[in-house]
Parts: structure tokens; C-alpha cells; sequence
């Protein structure tokens, strides 16, 4: 229940963005897609954090980080015909002069669909997307045993399904067909059923319903924001127990080239279980968990 009501809280959350969308334009038209022209939307940028201490009494370290990320999405519509792509690409680094050089961003996000319409609202649609990561991941301060890496894991969902699309700025996707696959292509990862797959095994699929939003928009002036939101639940024991997958960036404009950016990713999967120790170090509980990583920058940044 208490993961159904997340659920429903993040839902809510992202549908108000939506009707703000629909709300708030004077004129709809202006946000209907035009026959047989590409639409590439995004923002992409570099950003920056330093800290410098010199015979600093309160103690600290001296760090250095940045982040390099890509996020938008391309869509055309021909006729009764929609194909739509979204991406999202991004990764960071941080170093300190006591623990050395760590990942603190690594992500790596594409989704592909084809829809038809009959009143270019409603569209019968096929989807499929990929979720993975580009380098290793570790549990710091440990650098010597790795816990995750490219295609381990992997994830991709393939579905059937409606899609409401009115116009540029926002959609709703709706599935009762769905297969969630999960890849572990690691000998080691997959040997210790990492991610949900049974040990030894580097591939898992699961049945289920698929639901996903997706909003683009200026909020206010130089104020834009980029918001994905899957949920899924298998057709199995675990019915109701919905994993999700939700992305928020923020992008606010300083002047034409700088700017700063708030984003933030929340997951849950209930194959993967995360491991909580004790006081002394030792292993109390392993399951299921929130996820939520966020990140604050500044920088260079190019919006299209």
C-alpha cells in the first residue's frame, strides 16, 4: 500500500505539470505538431563545482567536480503516422584530495515509439525503450569491487499500448501489454544475482503494465523543465508492487551562457534489494528501497 501511494503521490505531482501546460497557453494550436517537419527539443551543458581551503581551521578538503549532460527528445509526425525519441545522456566525476577521483553521475537513456491516429490526439502506439549506464560503479570507499557496469545492469521495456498526445508539450502513455528485460552481462554480477536475475543467469523478463509521462515546457522566463516518469508492474505474486522510474531537470538561464541546473532521479525497483547494515557494520536488512540521487550545478549550458 505504502508503495501504491508513492505511486500515486508522483502521478499526481507530474499530472499537475500537464494541466499547467494545457491551462496556461492562450492558444493551443500553437503546440500542434506540423505535418512532415522534425521537432529536436533538449538542453545540453556542462557544469561545474570547486571548493578551495587554505589553513582552514574548521577542517575540509580541497574538491574539484563537474558533470557533462544531453537531454531532449526528436519527434516527427507524417500524416496519421507519430515517431517520437527521447534521450538522456549524463555523466560526472568528483575529486577530492583524500578520497581520490569517484563517478557521481552516470547515466545513459533512450526511448523509441511509432504511433497511429485517426484524430491525431490518440494514438495506437509501440514503444521500447533502453536504460543503462556507461562505466563501472562502486560502492565508495571500496574502488576494488565493482557493482554495476555497462549492460549490468540493463534494462529495456517493450509495450503495446495508447498514447495521449495533444500536442508538443506533454504526453500519457498507457500499456496493459509490457515486458520489462533486465540484463546483468557480467560474469560476477550475475553469479551473485545482482539486480533480481536468478545467480548465474544474465537475463530476466517479466509480463506486466507499463505507464509513462512526459512533459517539456517553460515554467517561467529562462525557467524550463524536462520530466519522465515510468511505472511498471508485473503480472505475477508481486502485482501492485510498481517500480518506477521518474527524472526531473530544471534549467534556469543566468545570460546566454551560463546557467544553472536542478536535477533529480527517483527509483524503485522491487527486484533489486539493498543491503542496510548496523551500528557494528553488520547486515540487518536487505530488500527493496527508494532511490533518489540529486544533483545542483552550475555552468555552461545550450538549450535547442
Amino acid at each position: 500500500m505504502k508503495r501504491l501511494l508513492i505511486a500515486l503521490i508522483l502521478a499526481a505531482s507530474t499530472s499537475a505539470l500537464y494541466a499547467q501546460a494545457q491551462t496556461e497557453d492562450a492558444d493551443e494550436n500553437k503546440d500542434k505538431m506540423e505535418n512532415n517537419k522534425w521537432y529536436l527539443k533538449g538542453i545540453s551543458g556542462l557544469n561545474f563545482s570547486q571548493t578551495s581551503l587554505s589553513n582552514w581551521a574548521a577542517g575540509g578538503d580541497n574538491a574539484f567536480g563537474g558533470n557533462l549532460y544531453l537531454n531532449g527528445s526528436l519527434n516527427r509526425k507524417s500524416g496519421n503516422w507519430l515517431f517520437a525519441n527521447t534521450f538522456a545522456f549524463e555523466y560526472g566525476l568528483n575529486n577530492t584530495a583524500s578520497a581520490g577521483t569517484q563517478k557521481t553521475v552516470d547515466r545513459l537513456e533512450f526511448s523509441s515509439q511509432l504511433g497511429y491516429s485517426t484524430d491525431h490526439i490518440w494514438y495506437y502506439t509501440v514503444m521500447g525503450d533502453f536504460r543503462s549506464q556507461f562505466a563501472k560503479g562502486f560502492n565508495y570507499p571500496d574502488k576494488t569491487n565493482y557493482i554495476s557496469k555497462f549492460m549490468a545492469p540493463a534494462y529495456s521495456n517493450i509495450s503495446v499500448g495508447l498514447e495521449y498526445r495533444p500536442n508538443k508539450i506533454y504526453s500519457v502513455y498507457m500499456s496493459p501489454i509490457a515486458t520489462k528485460l533486465t540484463f546483468v552481462e557480467d560474469d560476477f554480477l550475475s553469479g551473485i544475482g545482482a539486480f533480481g536475475v536468478d545467480p548465474g543467469d544474465r537475463f530476466m523478463a517479466e509480463m506486466g503494465a507499463f505507464f509513462k509521462i512526459r512533459a517539456q515546457r517553460p515554467l517561467m522566463e529562462n525557467v524550463s523543465a524536462i520530466t519522465v516518469a515510468d511505472f511498471f508492474t508485473a503480472y505475477d505474486s508481486s502485482f501492485g508492487n510498481i517500480d518506477i522510474n521518474w527524472d526531473l531537470m530544471i534549467n534556469m538561464k543566468i545570460n546566454k551562457y551560463l546557467s544553472a541546473t536542478i536535477s533529480t532521479s527517483l527509483k524503485y525497483d522491487d527486484d533489486v534489494k539493498i543491503k542496510s547494515f548496523d551500528e557494528q557494520g553488520q547486515l540487518s536488512t536487505r530488500g527493496p528501497r527508494v532511490q533518489f540521487k540529486e544533483v545542483i550545478g552550475v555552468g555552461l549550458a545550450y538549450n535547442f
